[in-house]
């Protein structure tokens, strides 16, 4: 008895995925001046103890991604979800200032999106995000989502 409630353990955890939300967009511009939307992304609750009380609390890991999609196409995202996790990464230190308080603080990571499979070499894009923002306006006929 023990042994089949292990294995029906065992086979419901196997299709456990671990996902993403979509919960925001924001307008950024490039480098060259373009501009483009970046996505807000949040993984799932996390408790985590606080060093200084020791108490609980609840968060979740935030990550921003950029995207090839106008205005509209973000708004109609918002909620949805993707597989995958947002991972805690090294990064070179920077200033970050905490809005709540107008601290300024240095950190040496960032959170980055990490897909449930992660992408082989021969799979990753060469393309930087200029390469699909043109200064003019994505034409509705081209558009996936939009397109007659």
């Amino acid at each position: 008895m023990v042994e089949d409630i292990l294995e029906q353990n065992k086979s419901s955890t196997q299709n456990f995925k671990i996902m993403v939300r979509i919960i925001n967009y924001n307008e950024r511009e490039s480098e060259d001046g373009s501009t483009f939307f970046a996505l807000t992304i949040q993984g799932g609750v996390e408790l985590l103890q606080s060093k200084s009380t020791g108490n609980f609390y609840a968060t979740a890991k935030k990550a921003s991604i950029s995207s090839t999609f106008d205005k509209e196409t973000c708004e109609a995202l918002i909620g949805t979800e993707m597989p995958g996790k947002i991972v805690k990464k090294e990064c070179e230190p920077y200033s970050y200032t905490i809005k709540e308080t107008g601290e300024i603080i240095e950190l040496s990571h960032r959170y980055e999106y990490e897909p449930e499979t992660p992408s082989k070499k021969d799979d990753i894009s060469e393309s930087t995000i200029d390469d699909f923002v043109s200064s003019e306006a994505i034409k509705e006929e081209n558009h996936p989502l939009i397109a007659g």
